[in-house]
């Protein structure tokens, strides 16, 4: 089991179990955000759930709408967590829809949204380690709205057991996953009403994505002209892996958009546990041999190392700022430029959102994706069952921990 002091996350609060329920809309104002699901993920007995972290046997699918409190409600780029059940529409992000459906009906929403954008366009969304069923779907709620996305929104999850000591799950998971996103990619690729893809995806996610593509690539002897923007956040990849990658997938190919920031510490993590090779999501990207290899594949590059961060890892940036998330939407739905590594975030990133800055959104610490065995809130009642799977060579235990046990101690005097 891996342990690394000083990357405990403060806070010792989490948010209610079960906000999957569907309420009543009683907020005229409120932002509606409808979303495909399509999932490696087991079906929870809990409706209020839906999904577990298990695998299931084969994808399932759901259509969910969720509520984003009016403007001024929430503080933009966050998502507001009911405090308790039932949430208010009001102030709280609440469900108002999850139905499970099957794949016909899943073809048929698909149809349907895609006809309502402007463009004929998709969004794909693939989210990173430790993520949870229900904080995938509100936070690419909250990713759809305070971008101004105007895709159709499809959220991928796998089966991520929302802990940071099931690492090698989740990682396994990505590669349980690679087939189905694979199929999913195919039959965007094949349905005449979708014409263009963008796909987005964050740490962990990263791999699975691209694994999905270079199989589609080596099947089909190339990626579809519709596959217009993949956007890699944080990737958790090796970095001569992905140079394999890119090769297989052959030119042309889709524009590549690379977030990186050089501080971020679950990759540096990361780097130590998979043999001292770079994370991509790491990497200096002015320095050799990364500058040249990045301008021959077309691949352009947000440096973010510069950028103050949310979380202590350093590790959600891209979501972070409220000039980038927009700039995400305006790539996805305008087709627009996002930036080059040879240009600074700051004023030239303000003055190509001038006037929509304002409407933007961060997401600070989205979908934290630290390959780590460190314990948070959002993951402390699944330790004790992570102990207790290790067996008599762990750290077994007879009862859970208590509330702050889990954290530092210094975080839990905080409460």
């Amino acid at each position: 089991m891996l342990v690394v002091s000083g990357l405990l996350l403060s806070g010792c609060g989490g948010h209610p179990k079960g906000v999957l329920t569907p309420v009543a809309d009683t907020a005229p104002q409120s932002h509606r955000v409808e979303m495909l699901i399509a999932t490696t993920r087991s079906p929870s007995v809990s409706r209020g759930e839906m999904f577990t972290g298990e695998r299931a046997r084969a994808p399932n699918f759901a259509d969910i709408t969720v509520s984003v409190p009016p403007d001024g409600a929430r503080k933009v780029g966050e998502v507001s967590w009911p405090k308790k059940l039932p949430p208010n529409p009001a102030t709280d992000f609440a469900t108002l829809k999850a139905d499970m459906i099957d794949i016909d009906a899943a073809k048929a929403w698909l149809n349907t949204s895609v006809r309502k954008t402007p463009d004929g366009s998709a969004l794909v969304f693939i989210h990173g380690f430790n993520t949870r069923f229900e904080d995938s779907v509100y936070r690419f709620a909250q990713i759809v709205q305070d971008s101004g996305v105007r895709s159709a929104p499809i959220l991928v999850t796998w089966p991520s057991r929302g802990s940071l000591l099931a690492y090698g799950y989740d990682r396994e998971s990505t590669n349980y996953t690679r087939n189905a996103l694979e199929n999913l990619f195919q039959y965007l690729a094949k349905d005449a009403e979708v014409k263009e893809v963008s796909i987005l995806a964050h740490s962990m996610g990263n791999w699975l994505t691209l694994e999905a593509l270079r199989q589609m690539a080596i099947r089909n002897g190339g990626l579809p002209a519709k596959f217009k923007n993949v956007m890699l956040a944080a990737p958790d990849v090796d970095v001569d892996v992905f140079r394999s990658q890119i090769v297989d997938m052959g030119t042309p190919h889709p524009q590549f958009t690379l977030f990186v920031s050089r501080d971020d510490r679950a990759l540096a993590v990361s780097r130590r546990v998979w043999g001292d090779v770079a994370r991509l999501g790491s990497i200096d990207p002015e320095q050799a041999p990364y500058k040249q290899e990045l301008a021959d594949a077309d691949i352009k590059v947000i440096d973010l190392t510069k950028v103050k961060a949310g979380d202590r890892l350093n590790h959600g940036k891209f979501a972070e700022s409220p000039e980038i998330v927009r700039l995400i939407g305006a790539r996805i739905s305008d087709g627009q430029t996002l930036t080059d590594n040879r240009i600074g975030l700051g004023d030239t990133i303000l003055a190509a959102t001038t006037g929509t800055a304002a409407a933007a959104g961060n997401a600070a610490g989205l979908l934290l994706a630290a390959p780590v065995a460190i314990v948070d809130a959002n993951t402390r009642d699944n330790f004790s069952s992570q102990l207790d799977a290790l067996g008599p060579a762990g750290m077994s235990r007879s009862k859970p921990l208590p509330k702050c046990q889990a954290a530092s101690s210094v975080n839990c005097r905080k409460q």
